[in-house]
Order: C-alpha cells, then sequence, then structure tokens
C-alpha cells in the first residue's frame, strides 16, 4: 500500500475524516517531512503507532507532551487529540493508522475482550513512548518498523505480516501497560474534552471574525479559563491557534491553480491581503506566491 502524507483533515469535531485504509484491509501508512509541515490537532477512532527516522518531533497527546527522538516511537490511543511537530530543521516521520478491528477481530473474539478493550478503555492512557533502551519498547520499535515497511512493499501475504507485527506491538503494549500508564488528573481529563468543543467551532467558522469571547462560550467558560485551557493543553492561545489553522488551509487551497492568491487569503479568513501575506510569511518563511512557485499542485 503505497504511502502519503497525512493531511489531518477534520470534521466540525476536529475528528480526522481521512479514510484510513479500506473496509477489507483497515490501515493505513503515511510519511511525513515535519520541518515547516507540523501534523495539526486532531483525533479519529484508529490506534496509530510512529516512528522518527531521522531529527526529533515534539508529540503532543491529550494532556501529555514528550519528545520523540530520531529512532524512537510512539503509541497514541483511539479518540486522543494530538499533534506533532519537528524539533530545529528535518523532521522524517512514519505512521501507520489503523482501526483496531484488524488485530483485535470482532467484538466477541478473546482478542478484542482480553487485549484491545483494556487497552482503548483505559482513561488514563492516552499515549507511550517508544524507546529503543528499554527491551520490550525495542520489540515494539521493531514491530512498529516491520508492520511499515511490509505496507509499504506490498509483498504477496503483506496483509498477514502487517496484521501480526501489529498485533505483537499490541500485546507488548498491553502486557507493559501498568508501568507506562500515567493517572491524568479530573482537570486534564475536562480540559481535553473542552479543548474539543473550542477546536470544533473554530474549525467550523474560520473563515468569519472569531474572538476569543466568542470561542470560550463554546464550551462555557470564561476568556481567562479557556486562555488557560489553551495554555495547558496545546500551549498557544485561541487566536494563535486560529491563524495557524487559517494558514494550514491556505496551504491547501493554493495548490488550486484556478484560485488567486487574494482569493485563498479571503477564503480562509484573511480580509486583508497585507496581513494574509505576513502571517504566511511568518508561519512558513515565504510569501503565498513564493509558496506556490515552489510548491506546484500535485507535488
Amino acid at each position: 500500500m503505497p504511502t502519503s502524507i497525512c493531511s489531518a483533515a477534520t470534521d466540525a469535531y476536529g475528528r480526522e475524516l481521512v479514510a484510513h485504509g479500506t473496509a477489507a484491509f483497515p490501515a493505513a501508512f503515511y510519511h511525513d517531512d515535519l520541518d515547516g509541515n507540523p501534523v495539526p490537532w486532531h483525533w479519529h477512532d484508529e490506534l496509530e503507532v510512529l516512528m522518527v527516522t531521522r531529527g526529533q518531533a515534539v508529540v503532543t497527546a491529550g494532556p501529555e507532551s514528550f519528545v520523540v527522538p530520531e529512532g524512537c516511537g510512539a503509541f497514541i490511543n483511539a479518540g486522543i487529540l494530538h499533534a506533532c511537530r519537528s524539533i530545529g530543521g528535518e523532521c522524517l516521520l512514519d505512521s501507520v493508522v489503523f482501526h483496531p478491528r484488524l488485530v483485535g477481530g470482532s467484538l466477541d473474539s478473546v482478542f478484542w475482550q482480553n487485549y484491545l478493550r483494556p487497552l482503548m478503555e483505559d482513561s488514563a492512557l492516552h499515549s507511550i513512548l517508544l524507546h529503543p533502551g528499554e527491551p520490550w519498547q525495542q520489540q515494539a520499535v521493531h514491530a512498529l518498523a516491520g508492520a511499515f515497511q511490509s505496507g509499504v512493499q506490498e509483498k504477496p501475504g503483506y496483509e498477514f505480516e502487517v496484521r501480526s507485527q501489529l498485533s505483537q506491538l499490541m500485546f507488548l503494549l498491553v502486557s507493559n501497560r501498568p508501568a507506562v500508564r500515567r493517572r491524568a488528573t479530573g482537570k486534564a481529563l475536562r480540559d481535553a474534552e473542552r479543548i474539543k468543543v473550542m477546536l470544533q467551532y473554530i474549525q467550523t467558522h474560520y473563515t468569519e471574525e472569531l474572538t476569543t469571547e466568542q470561542i470560550a462560550q463554546q464550551a462555557a467558560v470564561s476568556i481567562s479559563e479557556c486562555l488557560r485551557c489553551f495554555h495547558s493543553t496545546i500551549g498557544s492561545t485561541p487566536i494563535q491557534y486560529l491563524k495557524q489553522y487559517r494558514i494550514q488551509k491556505a496551504v491547501e487551497l493554493l495548490n488550486d491553480p484556478s484560485l488567486r492568491i487574494s482569493e485563498v487569503g479571503a477564503l480562509c479568513g484573511f480580509s486583508e491581503m497585507s496581513y494574509f501575506a505576513r502571517s504566511f510569511r511568518q508561519a512558513k518563511g515565504c510569501t503565498p506566491s513564493e509558496y506556490r512557485r515552489t510548491h506546484p499542485a500535485g507535488s
């Protein structure tokens, strides 16, 4: 199965719209260069495992944030709001996103009941950093790499190999779960749910003029509580996130050569062309026109 870039297009609830794999084989394989193209905040019902093959990345999942060095990996549980960005330059990331039924089978199977279900229903388990320095985690990273390579190469019977490697990875995670789980506070869990609601509103209304007060109202919190929640959960203000999301959408629209630069800015909520160009340069290091020239449609 060919690799692709994880676009992380989301619906109004921040849930990812991308179909990962097919109904017959629900797994997808992604290769991303995070330098200048971070994976934005999103969540999905599938499980995700990732590995940094060059550079280092910061992965934030729910209330947790950690550095993933080159050669290390991470597991992200189903339904967890998460994002990923590079640290200081080029960062290559391989990831496998798969539906738990690929290894769990039917809901009444022993695989689902004894292994997948306890892992997915553990509200304290948002993510796990996988470091080769720990023996069982080294096995997990090896299984992750094996699943990714099998999925990309598509040799005869690769589906069996992918499922086998992911099954081994899930067993390692479940077996070692008591040693890595971190009990999240009620406040952290509440913040995560509030963030989902407020991100939903921003992602639905990003083309409009928005204020922090409007965003806070969606979660029935004060402005100060909204600011605290954003800072503690995703490390930015609501308006900073709004601008980042608009730039993300602008990058997608710049791939359409039929749209003028000014139209792209307007469609993404930038009422003034100068502000759009300045904001885009701050985020991407070049103007929208320069970005379009160096990133032709389909590249």
